[in-house]
């Protein structure tokens, strides 16, 4: 399933430079010339990673960045502008960016930090919530599989399974041994006496 990117950018001939090396990189791209338009997308759609230039006609890319942190705290944001005061990079990172590139910017670099991104960002798949993406691994669930990228599959007991699908649905949690134990295994006092 490819990542699907929200790209918001004015100037027509960078957008489509840009739109066009990162669809070579196999991202579905949806290119926003305004912020309206912009606006209109993220209450329409769902997007993997927004990529918001700043100084845009009608609303600007911190407004953008903002309405979608109040309906979506987790999808990465990367912002892209020629706005290179120190200022400007600390409001963008505080009205919720990952990460913020000043133009001229290399195209290269780019691609990397979304890539980057969108590996570390746990995506829960459309079936029940049992499909998962971390690092450079797949976690399917339902079907206790845990595949790479390289295509190598791990075939996993249910109790593993359980495990690591309590840790995926906790990210950047430290949960307790005995909660870990509790949930998984119940009431039994062997496993909490140590």
């Amino acid at each position: 399933m490819k990542a699907h990117l929200l790209y918001v950018e004015d100037d027509q001939s960078l957008a489509f430079v840009t739109r066009d090396n990162l669809e070579l990189e196999g991202y579905e791209v949806t290119h926003c010339p305004d912020g309206n338009s912009a606006l209109e997308a993220i209450q329409k759609q769902q997007f993997d990673l927004c990529i918001l230039d700043v100084m845009l006609p009608g609303v600007d890319g911190f407004t953008i960045a903002t309405e979608l942190r109040k309906r979506d705290r987790q999808t990465p944001i990367i912002f892209l502008t020629a706005k290179s005061l120190k200022e400007d990079k600390i409001t963008g990172l505080k009205l919720g960016g990952d990460d913020y590139i000043v133009k001229p910017f290399s195209i290269e670099e780019l691609i990397l930090k979304v890539d980057i991104f969108l590996r570390r960002r746990i995506v829960t798949g459309p079936s029940n919530g049992s499909l998962y993406a971390f690092g450079n691994f797949e976690f399917d669930y339902g079907n206790l599989q845990l595949k790479t990228k390289d295509g190598d599959e791990l075939t996993l007991t249910q109790r593993e399974a359980d495990l690591l699908k309590m840790f995926l649905d906790h990210p950047n949690q430290v949960l307790k041994r005995s909660h870990i134990l509790e949930k998984l295994w119940g009431e039994d006092d062997y496993f909490l006496g140590r």
